[in-house]
């Protein structure tokens, strides 16, 4: 039987008159990766914010490796890490000295040992003295999930951790991702590529309009795709057709 990292259950959450999160259910099971789909203002961000102890829900519950998220988030938050839309790493410094600065602010021992473990770990050894601020797109977007990963935390949150990044430097962060879920982490990925997804995903959840409108495998979701015609060749639907068609919209985004 897998052992649940995350479990939310009828979350709700509102801006003043706006309910954006109207009754969220999900699980993420131990060492997977979830990726939740949405189209922009879907409320993604707002559930990795409540999973994060970021924000307050207006109702339902949500738990991290069985800790509540309102009342024990102390232990949610030993357990978790979150790389946000945006690279949070300090560009005057070189890279070495973001990640020994990280594992001395989580108190490990001998922090410069931890740096250089995760400089071979992520392939920066070579660029590890040069200020982040030189870095491209992928170098900065895998030491900033370098940095999450200080400490061993067991659930890493990915929020649309490619946007802005070219296909290149989008297959390395791939294969980081995949890497992190062989190895045991939990991963839960927001995103808007739906190639991503369907790359990385062991499930898939699509949240519409504040619910999840659709949750399975991709496998599960081709089955919600309305029968293929059959002419000369049959057709397989993408990802991208699924979720347009499960959302209601025909038109390609």
């Amino acid at each position: 039987m897998q052992t649940k990292s995350i479990q939310v259950k009828g979350l709700r959450k509102s801006y003043k008159q706006l309910e954006v999160l109207k009754g969220v259910d999900f699980e993420v099971e131990q060492g997977s990766i979830f990726a939740l789909l949405g189209s922009n203002g879907a409320g993604k961000t707002t559930v990795v914010k409540i999973l994060t102890t970021l924000l307050a829900p207006d109702g339902g519950t949500a738990a991290i490796n069985g800790f509540d998220v309102s009342s024990q988030q102390d232990e949610v938050r030993q357990a978790i890490s979150l790389t946000g839309q945006f690279a949070a790493v300090d560009e005057i410094l070189t890279c070495r000295e973001n990640l020994i600065m990280i594992a001395k602010l989580r108190y490990l021992k001998n922090p410069r040992q931890v740096a250089e473990d995760m400089l071979k770990r992520f392939g920066l050894t070579e660029a590890a003295d040069r200020r982040a601020s030189t870095y491209s797109g992928g170098m900065r977007r895998r030491l900033d999930i370098a940095l999450s990963l200080v400490g061993k935390p067991k659930i890493i949150f990915l929020d649309e951790p490619t946007t802005g990044l070219d296909p290149e430097a989008r297959i390395e962060v791939w294969k980081v991702v995949k890497e992190l879920a062989d190895g045991g982490t939990t991963v839960l990925l927001t995103t808007q590529y739906l190639e991503e997804a369907e790359q990385l995903a062991d499930r898939i959840a699509i949240l519409h309009e504040g619910r999840i409108i659709a949750n399975g495998t991709l496998s599960d979701l081709k089955k919600l795709y309305p029968a293929t015609k059959v002419e000369y060749i049959e057709k397989q639907p993408s990802l991208e057709e699924i979720f347009l068609s499960i959302i209601g919209k025909k038109e390609a985004m």
